[in-house]
């Protein structure tokens, strides 16, 4: 990555990846999609079993050599180098920085591209984000993920997402014992559609996790996502 300023209109990169090395979108509605990825660095969220910490956890990571800016020029003659369609901006939360993000989202819809992104759902998507060939794949995120659900969840943003028409909405679950706590969330915030997602970075975990939980999210009509890139290329960076 380039290293340049924030002056230069720039956005805070943890990684980019996909040309490269092709891969996929591994949850979610767009599961098994061909991808592009942009990881923003930062996040107002510090949940215990995130697995992308090297976004904002600074005592186990030094900022400078785990992010850098990038100018929108850069970012988008990176991503339309590739023929893929999907490009999935990620963090972190990508939506502190959704301001600098607005130019690179059009340069990239105009070439014909489909945006997602991947967010939290505590922050309200700027309007120039809520047009088509954008979509969100918003994540609250529960107390047994090590999230702190009075930051977590924000009832402002969430209804914001939900009367878009753009969002989906992803929780990750440890167990069965989740899938209450999400009911809750979905009745009170009138969330939907709905996917459930195992958590695990191992696929034996992933696997564990998705046998447990079937059913009862089978029985609740909701979408079950796996962790594909969990299950196809072992969690490996940069996939």
């Amino acid at each position: 990555m380039s290293g340049r300023t924030r002056g230069d209109g720039g956005v805070l990169v943890a990684e980019r990846f996909g040309v490269e090395l092709p891969t996929f979108q591994g949850e979610g509605p767009s599961c098994g999609q061909p991808a592009l990825f942009i990881r923003l660095s930062r996040c107002n969220l510090t949940c215990a079993q995130c697995d992308t910490k090297q976004t904002w956890d600074w005592s186990r990571f030094n900022p400078a050599e785990v992010s850098a800016w990038e100018t929108v020029a850069e970012l988008a003659r990176w991503a339309l180098s590739s023929p893929v369609e999907l490009v999935v901006i990620t963090g972190g939360e990508p939506l502190i920085q959704q301001r600098r993000l607005l130019p690179l989202v059009r340069e990239l819809l105009a070439a014909g591209r489909v945006i997602e992104f991947e967010t939290n759902g505590t922050i309200t998507p700027d309007p120039g984000l809520l047009v088509d060939g954008v979509r969100f794949n918003v994540s609250p995120k529960l107390g047994s993920f090590g999230a702190d659900e009075g930051r977590s969840i924000v009832p402002e943003a969430l209804a914001v997402f939900a009367a878009s028409g753009r969002a989906a909405f992803k929780f990750v679950a440890t167990g069965p014992d989740d899938l209450g706590r999400i009911a809750d969330l979905v009745e009170e915030h009138r969330l939907a559609p709905v996917w459930v997602m195992p958590e695990g970075t191992t696929a034996e975990a992933v696997i564990a996790t998705t046998r447990a939980i079937a059913d009862q999210v089978a029985a609740r009509r909701w979408n079950l996502t796996t962790r594909l890139h969990t299950l196809a290329f072992e969690d490996a960076s940069g996939r």
